[in-house]
């Protein structure tokens, strides 16, 4: 019997032929940790007595709450710069940017088995990785001995088929298909995509596809790399990072979701779950207080580029705050570079720096009771964004820049050309 993609990759790292169920330990190449959950980490490496790093990749990302808003998470903070000055873990600090863009721009690659402190960890799915979030726990055992455990997950797959229509992008068929399965339709196996659809999208909405793999309750999002895969690593200078690795012809899968999405219509999660989504006319009219478009899941160049197309010339409502936060610094450059920045701030837009922003909910743009924001980020439970008496709607950069022109959730193929 043939094997699924992270099935390859978990047999590589074992040294073994690993089935689904099967309880393993695994080498990893990467283990990290962020300003939120560091801390306990650190905090188990020492008690566990380890005193070195074994894993060749073991990062500290501060971007949760960076820059840090109180003296308590600016003392969590300083304790993973110690951490890092004592036992040589690399550091990404305040103004890098998130942790999961970072790491697709820099670390993650084909056929890698990666652990993270953080559920979205999943992101790096999309470059063909086994990437999962996991405990502090598990992840300071993974700093102390590079290995972890963990029970091989079935895998199921998702074909994506038919032509998408003008103003319908990866978030839309995300949204859509958590809504379809339910957010726990797919606990504790691995979501592959594959198909016409993801084909033909860039490698950075495939990203959107395996960073919310994790709010259907997947262990993790796979996508096979392709041509696509090997241009983004050669953006970064990492072109001899990419392998090929792709699911055998005879692979078992626990179910396999044929999805033609040639009707799908821009898509939005209305509160208070990902899976309670809903199409744009049911949501169009729906007065909103805030648009926020960044984060790990909707902060990349191409997705600015996309809010930018909708903004550029106009200016936001008067009676709405619009929030802009780049994933990374790299992409802060580079839309800086094209005009991009430019565009925000003339549209009335707060652009802040790299950085997860109101997304978490610590800072950085809180909602105040009874409001309403449409984000591109990837949760909208209630108080996610700090305030459990206000309302997340989650959609793509086009329809949050829409909706930043009306005042109201708005359909984005008016702006569109």
């Amino acid at each position: 019997m043939g094997k699924t993609i992270a099935e390859k990759i978990i047999s590589e790292h074992t040294g073994a032929d690993v089935h689904p169920d099967d309880i393993v330990v695994a080498r990893v190449d990467l283990a990290m940790v962020q300003d939120g959950t560091g801390p306990l980490a650190v905090d188990e490496f020492v008690e566990m007595g380890f005193d070195c790093l074994k894993t060749p990749n073991s990062i500290l990302f501060i971007d949760h709450a960076s820059p840090s808003p109180r003296k308590e998470l600016s003392n969590a903070q300083k304790q993973l710069r110690d951490f890092s000055k004592r036992t040589g873990a690399t550091l990404s600090d305040i103004g890098e940017g998130i942790s999961h863009q970072i790491l697709i721009e820099q670390y993650a690659k084909p056929g890698d088995l990666i652990v993270g402190a953080d559920s979205h960890t999943c992101t790096s799915g999309a470059l063909g990785a086994f990437a999962t979030g996991m405990g502090s726990t598990d992840i300071a055992l993974a700093f102390g001995l590079g290995k972890v455990w963990l029970k091989v997950p079935p895998s199921v797959k998702f074909i994506l088929k038919g032509n998408m229509q003008d103003g319908v992008f990866a978030k839309d068929v995300i949204l859509h298909i958590i809504g379809l399965i339910g957010a726990d339709g797919a606990n504790y196996k691995v979501m592959e995509f594959e198909g016409e659809i993801i084909e033909r999208m860039s490698q950075e909405e495939r990203f959107t596809i395996t960073n919310m793999a994790i709010e259907a309750g997947a262990k993790t999002g796979i996508i096979a790399p392709d041509e696509k895969t090997r241009i983004f690593l050669k953006k970064h200078g990492r072109e001899m990072d990419y392998r090929e690795i792709k699911a055998d012809l005879d692979a078992a899968y626990e179910k396999v979701f044929q999805l033609d999405l040639s009707n799908l219509e821009p898509t939005i999660a209305f509160p208070h779950s990902v899976d309670n989504s809903k199409s744009i006319k049911e949501a169009e009219g729906i007065k909103i207080d805030q648009v926020f478009i960044g984060t790990c899941t909707n902060g990349r160049l191409e997705d600015l580029k996309i809010a930018a197309s909708i903004l550029k010339g106009k200016e936001k409502h008067p009676s709405i705050r619009l929030i802009v936060i780049p994933a990374s610094k790299d992409i802060y450059l580079k839309a800086l570079e094209e005009g991009i920045i430019r565009t925000f701030v003339e549209s009335g837009a707060t652009v802040l720096a790299p950085g997860c922003g109101p997304c978490v909910g610590v800072h950085q743009g809180v909602l105040a009771d009874g409001e309403r924001v449409i984000s591109t980020q990837n949760r909208n439970f209630k108080g996610r964004m700090g305030n459990p008496q206000a309302e997340i709607f989650l959609a793509s950069p086009a329809t949050a820049a829409a909706s930043a022109l009306t005042g109201k959730i708005t359909d984005p193929r008016k702006f569109l050309k």
